[in-house]
């Protein structure tokens, strides 16, 4: 897999309101990650995946209400750390979980993760993973066997260790998140995380106590009757990567498979939910 990024740079006004729609249309197209600025926001998407015309349907692009340019540029991965660096700050969750980089200084957090801030999803600054990791800060997971689907950096997986979940599968389709899910769960010291590359064909015949999948709306819902035969009884399902408006398509998926809503967590304008099987 290429190691070659394109960086999209955002100017958008009104910021708050049009980077929200931006950033929902351009999450249905293969960037990764978005990054706030001053003005706007960047996005990032692998440069194999990109094509001229990925733009051309982005309907906010040619709406009068807002006034949008943007510039490119093409980022090797190995630069990838130094534009982190510009941007990446530490995360606090709920003044329990402290999120940091190798290069913040360590805080008295109950539960202290260090990532190093590469290309792959799941810092703790997008509103789902910060979402994901309240419900599982609340959520007993000892001894629960545990599946971090679509992992990015692991990030969710180390909390549940950390937590005593074992053992812990971690996956993720992304080359990069792959190789840097290894990385972080060394650099955390968890011994019961083992990471596969792939999607859900690899959960056939697998058992779980706790599924974690903050991916997409699509995806959720191609693949929630896996997450279910997986499930155990009385498991548990943490949902995120999908806006408040997804919210009745994920959820009637769910209900028909048989699995009972219990929480949802919102944070602007993006949705975490847990059900119960």
């Amino acid at each position: 897999m290429s190691n070659i990024y394109l960086g999209y740079h955002f100017s958008v006004q009104p910021k708050e309101l049009g980077s929200e729609i931006l950033i929902a249309e351009l999450g249905e197209k293969p960037f990764e990650s978005f990054i706030e600025t001053e003005d706007g926001f960047s996005a990032y998407i692998q440069k194999e995946l990109w094509t001229e015309d990925i733009l051309n349907d982005i309907s906010i692009l040619n709406s009068d209400e807002f006034v949008i340019t943007y510039s490119m540029e093409e980022i090797d991965q190995v630069n990838w750390n130094e534009e982190w660096e510009k941007n990446f700050e530490p995360i606090d969750v709920d003044g329990k979980c402290h999120v940091r980089a190798p290069f913040h200084p360590k805080t008295d957090a109950e539960f202290d993760i260090v990532i190093e801030p590469k290309m792959s999803f799941g810092t703790g600054h997008h509103e789902t993973t910060h979402m994901m990791i309240q419900h599982l800060l609340e959520t007993d997971v000892k001894n629960m066997k545990t599946l971090d689907m679509g992992c990015g950096t692991a990030i969710l997986a180390i909390l549940a260790e950390m937590k005593g979940a074992k053992p812990i599968d971690a996956i993720d389709i992304d080359n990069w998140c792959y190789l840097n899910s290894i990385e972080n769960a060394e650099r955390n010291n968890c011994k019961e995380i083992t990471v596969y590359e792939g999607d859900a064909a690899l959960l056939a015949g697998k058992k779980y106590d706790l599924i974690i999948a903050n991916i997409n709306r699509n995806i959720l819902l191609n693949d929630m009757q896996q997450y279910v035969d997986c499930l155990n009884k009385n498991g548990i399902l943490l949902l995120s990567g999908f806006y408040t408006e997804d919210i009745p398509f994920i959820d009637a998926s769910c209900t028909e498979k048989g699995l009972t809503y219990v929480k949802k967590f919102e944070r602007n304008n993006w949705v975490s939910l847990k059900y119960t099987f």
